[in-house]
């Protein structure tokens, strides 16, 4: 890759930025960026990564070959119809857009070009996002391996069709969540139970690292590690109990279910939106 520019500033885009830099993929002064209108993120960026920017579009897209979009997903219409003069076809355009479909950024771009959605989370920050990576038929081979090394340095990536992003979303897109909101109820139950709150979020955090690494790192399934550790008549089974009388497997099932509806819901949305604003141009 000899340039990429990013549209937007947000914290995906610092979290990938961070990972090209200390992963030495391009050199920093190789990728630019640009927002709205906070010059102060911008500068926050420049001396923190060496990155350039500017807020001319020209500049920003003259010689890239890679165009990450990554504004919020109600400014892209506006965002892609300010540079669709400048895309060339053979610019990746890459997108971290929720609910934003390689058809409707080829439409509002008016030119067929190489796309490609990508669903990461917020453990990019921490180099450990799980990202699902979808593309469109104008992806050759060369521009598959870029973008799986420029979402390898946040994590790991699984390639999926553009149709299961949904259920990435709700997965692990939204899973973090999830996982935290699962700490905070082992937090209060540990203080409920006589534990101090910064010794049992050791503990917490420990056990799922732990737990993890067993599902990772074995061959057995995580059924079968459940079992493993619970005894019968033990204090393991008595907790499980309580779970199961709780229906708490069903709730995070129907959780993930309904994460994945609204996902199928904000995208049909958006594509509404872009559909009108195609047609008052």
């Amino acid at each position: 890759m000899e340039k990429i520019a990013i549209i937007g500033a947000g914290s995906m885009s610092e979290a990938l930025i961070a990972g090209i830099v200390e992963n030495q993929l391009i050199s920093p002064e190789k990728i630019w960026v640009t927002n709205r209108s906070n010059a102060d993120r911008l500068a926050t960026l420049h001396e923190q990564y060496g990155v350039s920017s500017t807020y001319d579009h020209r500049e920003l897209l003259e010689g890239a070959d890679m165009v990450l979009l990554a504004m919020k997903p109600k400014d892209a219409a506006a965002s892609i119809e300010q540079v669709r003069h400048l895309l060339k076809s053979n610019m990746l355009i890459v997108s971290v857009l929720a609910g934003v479909s390689m058809d409707s950024i080829e439409l509002l771009s008016q030119k067929q070009l190489a796309i490609v959605r990508a669903m990461p989370n917020t453990s990019a920050t921490v180099g450990l996002s799980a990202t699902a990576i979808a593309v469109n038929d104008k992806v050759d081979d060369d521009q598959k391996r870029n973008v799986q090394m420029l979402f390898g340095t946040v994590g790991m990536t699984a390639f999926v069709e553009e149709h299961q992003l949904d259920a990435v979303t709700g997965l692990s897109g939204s899973g973090p969540a999830y996982i935290y909101y699962l700490i905070e109820a082992m937090e209060k139950s540990a203080v409920e139970i006589g534990l101090e709150r910064e010794m049992a979020q050791q503990l917490i955090v420990q056990t799922l690292i732990g737990a993890a690494q067993m599902v990772a790192k074995t061959t057995k399934t995580p059924q079968e590690l459940r079992h493993a550790v619970t005894s019968p008549g033990g204090t393991t089974e008595a907790g499980l109990k309580v779970l199961a009388a709780h229906g708490v497997q069903e709730a995070f099932v129907e959780c993930i279910k309904e994460a994945t509806a609204q996902s199928k819901r904000m995208g049909k949305a958006i594509a509404e939106q872009m559909e009108s604003v195609q047609r008052s141009l």
